[in-house]
């Protein structure tokens, strides 16, 4: 059972009392979804890197969390104990908080923690600002930070957890100490563990080697996020690519198992979604954000990959979270 909580996320009230920024609040409010930004460490000053060694009582976790939001940052919690039964939200899909676990989000995407837990963990947060400084500009081509396969969860051995558990406690020490070189030191242990869980990603989720042909994949998934909303036909990524639409279609279904067409569907039918659940807009209004000019057509082309009209599926999907 979802908290009430997050059945209360479209009231005015929590928007107000839970924004920090006006011009996040201006720019939320069509959506009535919450971003939050990194803030600034009060100890460190730090507002592009934080970490903190959680160890929570079910009553202590923020009421914000518990109702569906953003976070403008990457996100990793590699979590050490965790009583039975909680779960997190990504994107409409539910995960069970485990123990020996490590969980990982990436910034845009829907989250809410299902129930308030107890819980012992390290919170890693890392802003794209951070990545961008990285002197090699390697971390952001990482398997973990791309996620091809949209996973948000590692299922951790006892030595990668050890190892895992190791790289974030010598960086909270490192964090919460003021030395020569520190931005230094914590890049070099982020990138470490980036490199680490990017080698159990590729593992758990047999990605396919950076061959040339392979990053085709990983410029497509990237192009579908800038444009699904105005480009909906494969030919039009074909042009972006510099291909033709019957070699990246070939590559596509090769590489991912599934075809180009349905890769750019998906997408905007898991924005649509978000909207329709997590919005107060009406299904025109959501039609014309996804780029269809005509609302009965959207109506079918929902319908189509889901088996609801949008209307259908806004009281199915809020009934069921009820």
């Amino acid at each position: 059972m979802l908290h009430v909580n997050a059945l209360m996320w479209f009231s005015d009230f929590w928007l107000l009392l839970f924004f920090k920024p006006k011009s996040l609040m201006e720019s939320e409010l069509a959506n009535k979804i919450v971003t939050y930004p990194l803030d600034i460490d009060p100890h460190t000053g730090n507002s592009q890197f934080q970490i903190k060694k959680v160890d929570r009582k079910e009553s202590d976790i923020p009421p914000e969390f518990l109702i569906p939001h953003r976070k403008d940052y990457f996100f990793f919690a590699l979590v050490i104990d965790a009583k039975e039964g909680g779960r997190h939200w990504i994107d409409m899909k539910p995960y069970d908080i485990l123990p020996k676990t490590l969980y990982f989000t990436h910034p845009s995407q829907v989250q809410l923690k299902e129930e308030s837990c107890a819980i012992i963990s390290y919170a890693l947060s890392v802003s794209k600002e951070f990545l961008s400084l990285d002197p090699q500009n390697g971390a952001k081509e990482l398997p973990i930070i791309q996620n091809a396969h949209k996973a948000h969860q590692l299922h951790l051995a006892a030595e990668d957890f050890q190892f895992i558990e190791n790289i974030l406690s010598s960086i909270f020490k490192e964090y919460h100490q003021t030395k020569d070189w520190q931005h230094s030191m914590l890049q070099s242990y982020v990138n470490i563990l980036l490199v680490y869980c990017s080698r159990l990603y590729t593992q758990q989720f047999k990605s396919i080697d950076a061959q040339p042909e392979s990053l085709i994949l990983e410029n497509f998934l990237e192009l579908i996020e800038k444009h699904y909303k105005t480009q909906h036909e494969v030919s039009q990524y074909a042009d972006l690519l510099h291909i033709s639409a019957g070699y990246l279609g070939e590559m596509i279904k090769q590489q991912s198992g599934k075809s180009a067409i349905k890769h750019i569907q998906d997408r905007i039918i898991l924005e649509a979604k978000r909207l329709i659940y997590f919005s107060e807009n009406s299904m025109k209004e959501i039609a014309f954000n996804l780029g269809f000019e005509d609302a009965s057509y959207f109506n079918r082309f929902f319908k189509r990959h889901t088996g609801f009209t949008p209307l259908a599926y806004k009281t199915h999907i809020r009934k069921m979270y009820h």
